[in-house]
This record gives C-alpha cells, sequence and structure tokens, in this order.
C-alpha cells in the first residue's frame, strides 16, 4: 500500500511540474517540400505527432531562398525545389484547417535576414536583388557572402532598406492573409557570424553610431591571425551596435504584425549557445540582466540590446548532443556550433547545462529547449533523454525537423518515450 501511494505521488508531482507545458514540431520548408505536396500526407503526420503529445506545429513558409510557400504580392513562391514540382494548393492554409481541427497551435516560420541558398546558387540575391548580399570579411578579405560556398545561408545585409522594407511588406501581408495563424517564429534574425557585415554602408552607419571616424577598415574591429580573431580598438562598441541593430529591427518587426494582426504570438528562434552568440548580433537576453558582469566582449550599454521582453514566445536550440551538466563538464572536445568561430567548452553545452544558465539570462521569461534529431543519428538512445530534460528544465520542447524522423522511422519510438516520460502524454 505505502508503495502505491508512492507511486501516486510521483505520477501527481509529475502531472503538476509538466501541466500547461507545450510541445512543437517544426516542419522545414525544403527538407519536406514533394513529402507535403499532397494534403493526405499532411494529414497523416499532424494525426501522428499530434498523438503522441505535441501541441503545435511549425512550418516553414519562408525557406532560406526568399521564396515563400503562399501566395504573395511582394515574393515569389515556390513551386518547385530539387526538380519536383508542387502542385497549387493552399499549403499553410491546409495545415491550419487540419491542425486546428485536432486542438494544436500553428506558428508559421520566416527566415528573415537570409535570400539565398549559396549551394544552389538559387533566391533573391542571385537574381533580382544581388545588392543585398552581405559583404563578409575573411581571412582572405572582403567578398560577398555568395562567394563564400562552404556557408549554405546567402544572408543579407541586416541594415539594407530595401530588404527590410520587403520583409516587412511579406510578413504583414501573412498575418492578414491567414488571420487563424496562432504565431510567428521567426528565424536567422542576425548577421552571419563575426565575419558579417563589412559593407560601405555598415561601416557608416557604426561611424555614425560611435561619433568616431574608422582609420583602418576593418582591422580596426578585428584582425585575422592564424585563422583566429584578434579584436580591435572598436570591436566592443562593433558588437553593441551589430546587436542593437537587430534588436531595433526586431521592435519594428513586432510593431508591423501586431498592428496587422494584433492576436498574433510574435516569437523567434535562436541558438542557445549564448556566450558566443554576441557573433552573430544577437542578444536574445532580458534587458534586465547584464553580461558585463560575465562577459569580455560586452559593454556596459549591451544591456540594452536585450529583446527579450519583445516576445510572446522564445524557442531556443539545445543543440548538444551531451544531455547532462555532468556530461558537459567532462567534455574535452568541446562543441562549435554553426555560427562559432572558435570551438567552445563549459557548462553551457549541454541540455541540462543550457537551459540552467538561460534562466538568470531570460530575466524570468518562459523559454521552449529545442533539439535537433539527426544530430543524434549515431546515439538515439539520446533522443528520448533529450526530450525528457528539456521539458523538465524548460518551459515546453521544441523538436527540428520532422525530416529526420521520416527519413529513420524507428526514431520515433524514442521521441514517443520521451514524451511520455516527460509527461506529455499518459
Amino acid at each position: 500500500m505505502k508503495r502505491l501511494l508512492a507511486i501516486a505521488l510521483v505520477m501527481a508531482l509529475a502531472t503538476q511540474l509538466y501541466a500547461g507545458k507545450r510541445a512543437l514540431m517544426w516542419f522545414d520548408g525544403e527538407a519536406n517540400f514533394r513529402r507535403f505536396s499532397n494534403t493526405d500526407s499532411i494529414d497523416y503526420y499532424l494525426n501522428k505527432v499530434h498523438d503522441i503529445g505535441f501541441t503545435d506545429v511549425v512550418i516553414d513558409v519562408r525557406p532560406i531562398t526568399g521564396e515563400v510557400l503562399f501566395d504573395s504580392k511582394y515574393a515569389p513562391r515556390m513551386r518547385e525545389w530539387n526538380g519536383y514540382q508542387r502542385k497549387d494548393f493552399d499549403y499553410l492554409g491546409h495545415f491550419l484547417t487540419s491542425a486546428h481541427r485536432l486542438g494544436m497551435k500553428v506558428h508559421a516560420s520566416l527566415n528573415v535576414f537570409v535570400a539565398g541558398h549559396n549551394y544552389f546558387d538559387r533566391g533573391q540575391i542571385y537574381t533580382s536583388h544581388p545588392d543585398w548580399a552581405s559583404v563578409v570579411y575573411t581571412p582572405h578579405g572582403l567578398m560577398p557572402i555568395t562567394r563564400q560556398k562552404q556557408k549554405y545561408s546567402a544572408m543579407v545585409n541586416p541594415l539594407n532598406k530595401e530588404f527590410r522594407s520587403h520583409i516587412l511588406h511579406v510578413l504583414c501581408e501573412l498575418v492578414e492573409k491567414y488571420p487563424m495563424l496562432d504565431g510567428l517564429i521567426l528565424d536567422r534574425v542576425r548577421y552571419d557570424g563575426i565575419e558579417a557585415d563589412f559593407s560601405a554602408l555598415s561601416k557608416s552607419a557604426f561611424e555614425k553610431y560611435t561619433g568616431k571616424k574608422i582609420g583602418k577598415w576593418p582591422q580596426d574591429i578585428f584582425k585575422w591571425k592564424d585563422g583566429k580573431v584578434v579584436r580591435g580598438k572598436y570591436f566592443k562598441e562593433w558588437i553593441e551596435w551589430r546587436a542593437r541593430v537587430i534588436r531595433d529591427f526586431m521592435a519594428e518587426m513586432r510593431e508591423k504584425v501586431k498592428e496587422a494582426n494584433p492576436k498574433i504570438s510574435f516569437g523567434t528562434y535562436t541558438g542557445a549557445w549564448y556566450p558566443s552568440y554576441y557573433e552573430v548580433g544577437v542578444n536574445f537576453a532580458s534587458n534586465t540582466y547584464d553580461p558585463c558582469k560575465d562577459y569580455d566582449w560586452a559593454t556596459k550599454d549591451y544591456r540594452k540590446t536585450g529583446y527579450m521582453e519583445l516576445l510572446d514566445l522564445y524557442t531556443t536550440g539545445n543543440y548538444y548532443t551531451d544531455i547532462t551538466l555532468a556530461d558537459a563538464q567532462k567534455n574535452r572536445s568541446g562543441v562549435k556550433n554553426e555560427t562559432d568561430s572558435e570551438t567552445q567548452y563549459g557548462s553551457w553545452y549541454s541540455v541540462e547545462g543550457s537551459c540552467e544558465h538561460l534562466r538568470p539570462i531570460l530575466g524570468g521569461h518562459p523559454f521552449y529547449g529545442g533539439m535537433l534529431v539527426d544530430q543524434l543519428y549515431g546515439e538515439p538512445e539520446k533522443i528520448h533523454e533529450a526530450v525528457e530534460m528539456n521539458l523538465k528544465k524548460s518551459d515546453g520542447l521544441m523538436v527540428f525537423d520532422i525530416c529526420h524522423l521520416i527519413a529513420r522511422p524507428e526514431l520515433w519510438a524514442e521521441i514517443e518515450r520521451g514524451m511520455r516520460s516527460g509527461g506529455m502524454i499518459r
């Protein structure tokens, strides 16, 4: 009897712990283009994710090419990908109808400061708007990002006024066209990396911001030595300015979107690696958090660039193969994410450690911890652990991407196992 009471107590506590949490499944636009060109496939997989506890879906409607997956007056529609021609139907509209019928919420995802796919030389930067391309400063000198073929995203200079106007039109058009949409989750609201953007436009804007004339460009910001960044005299001010550029445009996007549809949730996705995310001009922290006490790249005014208070929903990529804090502390090989210039080490780089570090940085604001399924292909037993840890330590779960589960169908069981142990299904 005592044992039964103890089990009941544990179950009750677990129910209380996870009550109200949500789980999001992401549907990438390009990777799933052919598969979800049929309504019966959409219905099948929506039912599948619903039945294992997912409450929301994220539908990518502006892939990195800058094309969109809905009829638009402002952007070209993606009608073909990798040789497959999609029949004409209301892709996002069908997701909305079917998901809402199941009681699930639908968020549209748009890649913001990108307009081309460097692997295929495809997208707006390659056709009508080459002037949008970010100018990157590499160890080989200055060049348009379209020449960096090891980078698949042809990123845009976030200062470009024509592009800003374009993306605001696309966002407002989307939320007006689909008033039943529950939310937006914006991706790639950032610079490409520490190498971007070193255009004449950025130099002029930075000089105006600081009131200083840059004598040696770009060496007064930083220079390359043996493939590593050596900081120049204006490096920290440059980092602050870039974060302010992103923060200010995030505020502008929120304002315009809310004017078009006041009820819609305004959200974003970023990587969770805050200690190095200054390299992409992003400060997703609460403006109550002062990073200059913890990090040598932050000025005393860097805290003013925090944009957590602008968000209704925040998802972050806890994209680590180490699950526990103890695992991260034992890791001697380190972690190097897509946007890092150097390998990173320390307690941040596990699902558990990331979540614990994020709490004070976000100033108590909620966040959904994300996992990248194909990152754990070699260690599938960790998939359910990552799901459970994100549900335990954050305020919800985001899984990227459904295509990885479809490619390896045996992994659905691991996701379901984690959802069950995480309290999303009984």
